[in-house]
């Protein structure tokens, strides 16, 4: 893919110790997990790499554990901020040590947002947008998903100051990939950023948009404002 191609020479790509536990996603997790699962980012690659690639925005890696998810009283309370990074090689420090969606247990969200915004509905940023969704088989949208994130943190995106940021959702039967959006009125916009999207990803089925504030309103019942 062009996105990767772009991305990929200039990065260093080795991993890491996977059995370390200082990984803000790992001490997130229940005890018990088991280690070769765990994600762990060692501050010592990056100081490896001889030279840096500025990203145009920093981003912020976020995670919604299950089994605190379960247990809260109000929505959000359980996302946490993992990690921010600005540089291409900072990403795949990141990345390449990073649980990955068909490795995370049901009910977990892995959110990559632009850095400042909130992956929550009551952002100001976030507020009046709206999502487009993929859905994906269980297991089958670590790629995908990986091939979002370039796209987005490479700029690959006619509308890209359109969007806020895209989130992984894991789920018993399946895995949804979304990207949100800040203005969900400039249909010109939010259509490109659709069609571009299922471009990158080669993906054939129809997809939708839906506004943030439908969602609130009816919930499962919200309809596509539009698709692509």
């Amino acid at each position: 893919m062009a996105v990767e191609d772009t991305l990929k020479p200039n990065v260093a790509t080795e991993e890491s110790n996977p059995n370390s536990a200082d990984h803000p996603i790992d001490r997130y997790h229940e005890e018990g997990d088991d280690a070769e699962e765990g994600a762990t980012v060692d501050e010592s690659s990056k100081s490896a790499v001889p030279e840096s690639h500025p990203l145009e925005h920093s981003w912020t890696l976020w995670f919604d554990n299950p089994s605190v998810k379960s247990k809260q009283t109000t929505w959000g309370s359980s996302l946490r901020s993992v990690f921010t990074f600005s540089t291409v090689e900072e990403f795949w420090s990141l990345y390449n040590n990073i649980r990955h969606p068909s490795k995370l247990a049901n009910g977990a969200d892995l959110y990559c947002f632009k850095h400042n915004i909130e992956p929550k509905w009551e952002d100001p940023i976030c507020a009046n947008g709206g999502k487009w969704t993929m859905n994906f088989s269980r297991e089958k949208s670590d790629k995908p998903f990986l091939y979002t994130l370039l796209a987005l943190i490479g700029e690959q995106f006619d509308h890209g100051d359109e969007i806020c940021g895209v989130v992984v959702n894991v789920r018993a039967k399946q895995e949804r990939i979304s990207i949100w959006t800040k203005n969900s009125s400039n249909e010109a916009a939010q259509v490109s950023i659709g069609r571009q999207w299922k471009e990158f990803l080669d993906y054939n089925s129809s997809i939708g948009f839906i506004i943030h504030e439908d969602a609130k309103k009816l919930d499962r019942g919200a309809k596509s404002a539009y698709t692509a």
